[in-house]
């Protein structure tokens, strides 16, 4: 309920910055996952400036698509775009903030974070060769644990989206078959299943239909109190999501070798570390049209970087580390510049 007031009260706010006291109100577009701490960061920077921060959560596959047709501010991506794709765009992007992906079902008599599951096995259940979860597959991995013959009611994002690319990049890393039939992306051809649009629908897909399970962003499960599993990780540890977990994933993290920061978190080694991490980006273009709008979007993620770590925490998201967020800095420094070549931070 408290994340539904949350984003309640940023539509709220969104809506406000149509009036015209605020013309410096900055909007965005793009992924799901990172919605509800971009949210509270809005509101809290609006409180302490006066300025705000529209951000529609419409799905990483149109925030890409938003911010090339410059409709747009900045974009969203919970995939980090390739740097020819960067460079042919004319953009570059910066990470803004880190979580975890977790599977989450809708099965009568299992306990939250009880069952176990595996790559392998979560991606037979996306091909749909496991069909009901007394299967021997799903049996093997919870020996004590009861489990009903229900069918498997598979959900997916309907949407092009961020959240899919970090669950899919992570199953093709670990079920052969998945990877060569449905591979990765943040649109699939899925070979079974209902779809939900964004985060929220998925949820609302899984909470719905009994024996369902799906994937969203880890602070729609918790603060909803859907049921999640626990996954197997490289190291050949079953896991809960958490903080340290999501923490140890991107501890191994080397911003400086990969280009436009575009480093994907899934199957980390780290027998600490959740399989199903990855980092949120933001998307500008590098030649600005309107610096001082342009200096805006930069204001808020400087702002957000120095004062909504305890945020973050609290909505279950990693903030990125000071060593990285200098990285952004300097970065928006060499990248970023006004229509005569200047510098716009």
């Amino acid at each position: 309920m408290r994340i539904k007031l949350l984003l309640a009260s940023f539509v709220v706010g969104a809506s406000a910055a149509t009036a015209p006291s605020f013309a410096a109100d900055v909007t965005g577009a793009g992924a799901t996952f990172p919605y509800p701490i971009y949210a509270k960061w809005a509101e809290s920077y609006k409180k302490a400036t006066g300025n705000g921060m529209n951000y529609q959560s419409v799905g990483s596959g149109a925030g890409i698509k938003q911010i090339k047709a410059k409709t747009v501010d900045f974009g969203a991506s919970d995939m980090p775009l390739k740097a020819e794709d960067l460079d042919a765009a004319g953009l570059m992007q910066f990470p803004a903030i880190m979580g975890g992906v977790v599977p989450i079902i809708n099965l009568e008599g299992v306990a939250p974070g009880q069952l176990k599951l595996t790559g392998p096995v979560v991606g037979d259940i996306y091909l749909g060769k496991i069909l009901k979860w007394n299967a021997p597959q799903i049996a093997a991995l919870n020996p004590g644990v009861k489990l009903p013959d229900d069918d498997i009611t598979v959900v997916h994002r309907a949407d092009g989206s961020g959240t899919t690319f970090l669950f899919t990049d992570y199953v093709s890393k670990t079920n052969p078959e998945f990877k060569t039939t449905i591979g990765s992306g943040t649109a699939v051809k899925w070979a079974t299943g209902v779809g939900g649009k964004g985060n929220e629908g998925v949820a609302a897909q899984v909470q719905r239909i009994k024996g369902a399970i799906g994937y969203v962003e880890w602070a729609y499960a918790k603060k909803n109190k859907i049921a999640h599993t626990q996954l197997k990780n490289k190291d050949g540890v079953y896991l809960q999501p958490d903080d340290d977990s999501f923490k140890a994933a991107a501890a191994s993290a080397d911003w400086t070798k990969t280009p436009g920061f575009g480093v994907v978190l899934t199957d980390m080694p780290g027998k600490a570390s959740w399989p199903i991490t990855g980092a949120s980006y933001i998307l500008m273009y590098k030649n600005q049209a309107d610096a001082a709008k342009a200096r805006e979007v930069l204001k808020f993620f400087d702002w957000s970087f120095k004062n909504g770590d305890a945020a973050a925490v609290e909505l279950e998201y990693v903030p990125l580390p000071d060593s990285v967020t200098k990285l952004v800095s300097d970065a928006w420094k060499a990248n970023l510049k006004d229509a005569s070549g200047k510098a716009i931070w």
